[in-house]
């Protein structure tokens, strides 16, 4: 990162526990003249590690983000990881097939300015989401799977992607399975949704089967896609609640529901650096 503007800057900090740490962090922002205009800590207990989050503003002029890493790296345990990023809008890419809701709700909120990022691109594995996507004046590209490998659906995917060099890459109801190739190229930042049914009723016809079952609870979960089929670290989660007098197709409409604002939450969540990724578990600061 190049020397930062008069703009808020977010700084992030993980490391082992000890004594003292908020008071050298907090003594290297005082040093450089920072102001702290929020903050954020945490510690795991259990592994003895602490989390941070601030947001600060320079009260006498810009500070390189490399020198403050420097300053804080210095000051903080062996083992430390900081990292300073801009306050700022994030570039995404959203693939889609062909279910609209978690797609439509991200493309209203960020044409409101509700949500801080900018959707670059939609690539769909089908064409028939691209009059809803070009409403909104966004790049629209249909990259069909039939008759072709996984892996060269996969390389005309990701060339669609790059294109645009975004920051995090959002499944709105993708459904087709990433490879661990194709993850590894976007790792720790694909964001996934799908029901929290999984893996009780797995499978076909999820919303038939809770039926069948007298479900009370229909929810969503929102994750970092990993190798490990929807079993990412979990950025967020809701639920909301059915009744016996529910059909199917009532309870998928409550699915969906449920589904497009878990997912959008954890787009912000994840676009304001709200996130720490430690081994298979997030810590999040709402």
């Amino acid at each position: 990162m190049t020397a930062a503007g008069p703009g808020r800057e977010i700084v992030l900090v993980d490391c082992p526990d000890e004594v003292g740490l908020i008071h050298r962090i907090t003594g290297v922002l005082q040093t450089l003249r920072l102001n702290i205009d929020t903050n954020h800590e945490y510690v795991d207990a259990a592994e003895g590690w602490f989390f941070f989050r601030a947001e600060v503003t320079p009260a006498a002029g810009p500070v390189a983000a490399a020198d403050l890493e420097r300053f804080l790296i210095a000051a903080l345990p062996a083992g430390a990881t900081v990292r300073v990023t801009r306050d700022a809008v994030r570039r995404i890419v959203v693939c889609a097939t062909r279910e609209p809701h978690c797609l439509g709700e991200l493309l209203l909120l960020t044409s409101c300015g509700d949500l801080p990022v900018r959707i670059e691109a939609v690539v769909a594995n089908h064409d028939c989401l691209r009059g809803l996507v070009e409403r909104f004046d966004v790049p629209f590209h249909h990259v069909p799977h039939e008759g072709i490998s996984r892996e060269d659906h996969e390389t005309a995917l990701l060339g669609e992607i790059r294109r645009y060099a975004p920051e995090y890459v959002v499944l709105a109801r993708y459904m087709r399975v990433l490879s661990e190739g194709a993850i590894g190229h976007y790792a720790d930042r694909i964001v996934n949704i799908h029901h929290s049914f999984l893996p009780a009723f797995a499978g076909a016809s999820p919303y038939k089967q809770a039926h069948e079952r007298g479900v009370k609870l229909i929810g969503a979960t929102a994750h970092f896609v990993t190798a490990e089929l929807d079993a990412g670290p979990i950025i967020a989660q809701d639920v909301i609640p059915v009744s016996h007098a529910d059909t199917p197709q009532r309870m998928a409409q409550a699915g969906r529901d449920v589904e497009k604002l878990v997912l959008a939450r954890a787009v912000r969540l994840v676009a304001e650096e709200r996130v720490f990724l430690h081994g298979r578990r997030t810590v999040v600061f709402g």
